[in-house]
């Protein structure tokens, strides 16, 4: 136990002196008091230690926050050359039958029936309030198939959700099954270094392969999920690959790039999302805020905005049309840097809002922040004011991503 709580005070001072892992700190902080419990490793746990990975627990998991580079400089690399991720932590499933598709649509907001076969979208599993079980990628292989992966710490919560409500589709006919991927591992190889460094690992031509593309296909003569995606607004592959074969990938990834792509750990990761503008679940979406409010009415698909649906399509529906009362925002603040819960005051000083991601840019060498306020305060160029420690500090909504993405897209 102690040891745990160590490195979790280790990690909360590694962020707090590169200022590099803004939303992370909640969740080291609440992973060691709950340290009793025997962390999980990915097959790459030794692998990590040996390249000087600091490990600290996360979501249940042992995880690198960092390796010998520091998070400043570990996030300006993977834009600038390239990042190799472990996030192994993270669940990969599949949903089989007949009855995959209109399954999966009864529980999230994409229009899934609509996606082109190998191609795949963000969405969010939602309640029946509408609010926000988790976020996710999901992918149709095909009409009886969807891969799909889900964030560690809504794995317990979201296996049990989709468990249930599948047992009640078969019940009244249905045709769908599961197969949890727990003999494979993931990783996400980002930057503008990822495509050209894959490539000498695969026969498949990946600049034909674009942006949220998935393929099955060899890499490096290993059988891999390759899904055209990421969570660093670079372009990038996340990589599903049988975990006995996870270490020699990675090694052979790092080998091509001759250097330049580093291993990078949930330090950066956490900069890198939030630089681009990206929900952290958990800080940025929760049970009680609604895909709208989160600034993803995007995600909710044409068909699916007439037909619904999906649970809670009437309180998302009904703010599809009338607005909602709160929205997410990007902004720039001063002073120190603006972390989650930290308040939203308007000059008058009064409450308007909360701070729920926040740190120093890396890259841009600013203070940046998302958050909630108030509807009618959430337009760029709207002043007020965070309180950090106990001090108000001047603040600036400014549309997001804070750094442009990067996403490979036909042109």
């Amino acid at each position: 136990m102690r040891g745990l709580l160590a490195c979790a005070t280790l990690a909360r001072r590694a962020a707090a002196a590169t200022s590099g892992a803004p939303a992370l700190v909640r969740h080291l902080a609440s992973a060691a008091e709950a340290a009793e419990a025997e962390l999980k490793k990915t097959a790459l746990y030794d692998f990590h230690v040996a390249n000087g990975g600091k490990m600290v627990p996360f979501a249940g998991w042992s995880m690198p926050i960092q390796y010998k580079d520091s998070i400043m400089d570990s996030t300006v690399n993977c834009r600038a050359n390239g990042g190799l991720f472990d996030v192994a932590h993270m669940c990969g499933l599949s949903l089989k039958g007949r009855g995959a598709v209109p399954f999966l649509e009864s529980l999230v907001i994409a229009d899934v029936a609509g996606l082109k076969d190998g191609t795949g979208t963000l969405t969010v599993f939602t309640n029946e309030k509408g609010g926000a079980i988790d976020d996710s990628v999901v992918t149709k292989v095909s009409d009886q198939h969807i891969y799909l992966v889900v964030n560690a710490g809504c794995r317990d919560k979201d296996l049990a959700h989709i468990g249930a409500h599948m047992e009640a589709f078969n019940k009244k006919g249905g045709d769908v099954k599961w197969h949890i991927h727990d003999e494979r591992s993931l990783l996400a190889l980002q930057g503008p270094l990822a495509a050209s460094t894959l490539q000498l690992l695969t026969k498949e031509d990946l600049s034909k392969m674009y942006f949220s593309d998935f393929k099955m296909i060899d890499i490096n003569g290993y059988a891999c999920f390759l899904t055209r995606t990421g969570y660093t607004g670079e372009d990038g592959f996340e990589i599903s690959v049988p975990s006995e074969n996870a270490v020699d990938l990675a090694k052979a990834i790092l080998e091509k790039s001759e250097g330049k792509v580093r291993l990078t750990g949930l330090g950066a990761r956490d900069s890198l999302r939030l630089e681009a503008g990206l929900c952290l679940y958990g800080n940025d979406m929760e049970q009680h805020i609604t895909p709208v409010e989160a600034g993803l009415s995007w995600a909710i698909g044409k068909r699916r905005r007439a037909e619904g649906g999906f649970l809670g399509a009437d309180v998302i529906l009904k703010q599809l049309q009338e607005g909602p009362k709160i929205r997410r925002i990007g902004m720039f603040t001063q002073g120190p840097p603006a972390r989650s819960h930290s308040e939203i005051v308007s000059s008058s000083g009064e409450n308007i809002g909360e701070v729920t991601s926040g740190g120093f840019s890396p890259c841009l060498k600013k203070n940046i922040a998302m958050g909630y306020v108030k509807s009618g305060m959430h337009k760029a160029g709207t002043e007020f004011k965070v309180v950090v420690r106990g001090k108000s500090y001047d603040a600036v909504v400014t549309k997001m991503p804070f750094v442009p993405t990067k996403y490979y897209k036909p042109s």
